[in-house]
């Protein structure tokens, strides 16, 4: 079963959700990553992401595999969109199902770290005075730390 996928449609957390379901389950965490409409001081009009499909799969995997067994958790996924996104998109889907909240809420955090950090995709930024910007994921990461 694949735990980790790229997608260039719509992100769909219910039936994502439900694959997460376990009667040793006592506990959910998700994260959900939007675009928004600034970035730095600039408007954003949009965002662009690219990915090296294959790779990001088997890089996203061994990271879902990881956190298995890292975390006390029953269960992982995570799906990442590809291609033009708008304002207001969903752009990354983490859910973690644990027997408690500590594990689900601390590998959920450590996915989309890691996601971020490993995983080949890139972002480019569109601004709405017309102007696009490919930003580092490093650079990205310490930002959403802030």
């Amino acid at each position: 079963m694949t735990r980790f996928d790229i997608t260039d449609q719509p992100i769909e957390p219910a039936p994502l959700r439900t694959q997460l379901l376990s009667a040793r389950a006592g506990a959910f965490a998700s994260f959900e990553g939007w675009v928004r409409d600034h970035n730095e001081g600039q408007g954003v009009s949009g965002l662009h992401y690219e990915a090296y499909a294959e790779l990001a799969r088997v890089e996203g995997e061994k990271i879902l595999d990881e956190a298995l067994t890292r975390f006390d958790i029953v269960d992982a996924r995570c799906v990442h969109r590809v291609g033009e996104l708008a304002v207001g998109e969903m752009a990354v889907w983490v859910g973690v199902s644990a027997g408690h909240r500590d594990g689900a809420f601390a590998a959920c955090r450590w996915i989309i770290d890691e996601t971020k950090a490993r995983v080949p995709i890139w972002k480019q930024e569109r601004y709405l005075d017309g102007a696009q910007n490919w930003l580092h994921p490093q650079a990205d990461r310490g930002a959403a730390k802030r």
